[in-house]
């Protein structure tokens, strides 16, 4: 049985620094036909937005950490989300449900001191449209 719990955890945890596929479980909870589509997606957007707000808070706050061996991002990540930032600037957070960059997109929006109010819708669209779509697929 699939818990609404553990859908949560599981896309809060694939936002963070820890390898983990949202997607396959919402794809598991949707094909269960146990609960709502919407509340699925829902669920998700939340859990993975809450995800991308520690991360945010990470880089506002623990980058001058980013020299030890535990940091959750390399040096080439860091660089690469910065590089986005400078390019394509705040509007690149609609852009963080992307495997390998999100994740580091949104601990830079934190470096780069994008302000809250910006990023918390930016990135729940962004990471709320993929849901959908995986939801329309299911």
């Amino acid at each position: 049985m699939f818990t609404l719990l553990s859908l949560f955890l599981g896309a809060f945890l694939a936002a963070t620094i820890l390898p983990f596929s949202s997607e396959i479980m919402l794809a598991a909870a949707l094909n269960s036909g146990e609960y709502p589509k919407w509340l699925l997606v829902l669920i998700a957007t939340t859990g993975n937005t809450l995800g991308a707000i520690v991360n945010w808070w990470l880089g506002s706050y623990l980058l001058r950490w980013s020299d030890h061996r535990w940091f959750p991002f390399s040096v080439k990540q860091l660089d690469q989300a910065s590089e986005w930032f400078r390019k394509y600037g705040t509007l690149s957070l609609l852009l963080t449900w992307i495997p390998v960059i999100g994740d580091p997109l949104t601990f830079a929006a934190g470096v780069l001191k994008v302000r809250f109010i910006l990023f918390l819708p930016l990135v729940f669209l962004g990471k709320g449209l993929r849901y959908i779509f995986i939801g329309w697929l299911f």
